[in-house]
């Protein structure tokens, strides 16, 4: 049987109905097997998933290396392929697993970028109100910062999934697990102010009308379009690092443990299944305590300024 676009559709359909996999998840799966698929086609070799090889597929990884594809999501392809082998040996399409030769490839921690305290209300004050849409970017960056969502977590938030009086919101996260993530009222308040105002003000498609953040077609917003905004509003307030909306996540939770929040407290908000995911932010924090020492501390402050 040929690796063609037929057989990642049957995939994709066993992914959603037998694995239960988020729609996001199940994208990304589904988009990284037609990688192979296209770098198979355009390189010439058997596109047979039978004749297939561990060196055909370690010679596409060298070409995702070599179009500098990082280690992280070269990880996440593999373990895509490797699904997918799973799933053609269960069919008994084939009966050899060449990904099991293949190792996933080393990935260092790596500390993700974070925005202090003080740069996030600069983005906040960047965002003119009496623009259209200004109260709905102002309460998307509100509830990315305070409630550390995901971009994707955003995007599908319901008005019925708000609950006031408790200040709780339900998110659905990766893999469709639901949790409770508490809601200050600062935040609380600037949702409620978009949504009893100028919401109320715009067309929406019937689709979307439990739909929180609404764009000016009258559906759900993109990650694109988030990204986006993230990006303007950082330009706006002179902000030179690197971000993206994750950033914003990944400021709510180091600013937590910064302040001595129980990491596993962290764990449960941000929804990680493993607390070593988790565990990165306190490499971050470490970071910012030995900034506060050596700025702060008279011992530390006096060796860094002595001349020999």
């Amino acid at each position: 049987m040929l690796l063609d676009k037929d057989l990642i559709r049957h995939f994709s359909d066993y992914l959603r109905l037998e694995q239960s996999l988020s729609e996001n998840t199940l994208n990304a799966y589904c988009h990284d097997i037609e990688l192979f698929r296209e770098y198979l086609e355009s390189s010439g070799k058997s596109m047979s998933v039978t004749a297939i090889t561990h060196h055909d597929i370690e010679d596409f990884f060298a070409n995702l290396y070599d179009l500098g594809i990082v280690a992280s999501s070269q990880a996440r392809i593999l373990s895509g392929l490797k699904s997918f082998y799973r799933y053609l040996i269960q069919e008994k399409i084939c009966e050899d697993d060449p990904t099991l030769l293949v190792s996933f490839p080393s990935i260092g921690r790596h500390i993700p970028e974070v925005l202090s305290y003080e740069e996030i209300v600069r983005m906040l004050d960047s965002i003119d109100l009496s623009q259209q849409f200004g109260h709905r970017n102002k309460a998307i960056i509100e509830v990315m910062y305070g409630c550390g969502l995901r971009v994707s977590e955003v995007v599908s938030l319901n008005i019925s999934d708000i609950y006031m009086k408790d200040e709780f919101i339900r998110i659905v996260g990766k893999g469709e697990k639901e949790r409770l993530v508490p809601i200050g009222k600062r935040t609380l308040n600037e949702l409620m102010l978009y949504v009893k105002g100028e919401r109320l003000h715009q067309e929406i498609k019937a689709k979307y009308t439990d739909k929180v953040f609404i764009s000016a077609r009258g559906t759900s917003l993109t990650r694109q379009s988030v990204f986006l905004l993230v990006k303007s509003l950082a330009e706006k307030a002179g902000i030179k690092k690197t971000i993206s909306p994750h950033t914003l996540r990944h400021s709510f939770a180091t600013h937590l443990l910064e302040g001595g929040a129980d990491l596993r407290a962290v764990q449960q908000m941000l929804g990680h299944s493993s607390i070593t995911t988790t565990e990165i932010y306190t490499h971050v924090s470490d970071e910012y305590l030995r900034e506060v020492i050596t700025m702060f501390h008279p011992r530390w402050h006096s060796q860094n300024t002595s001349t020999n």
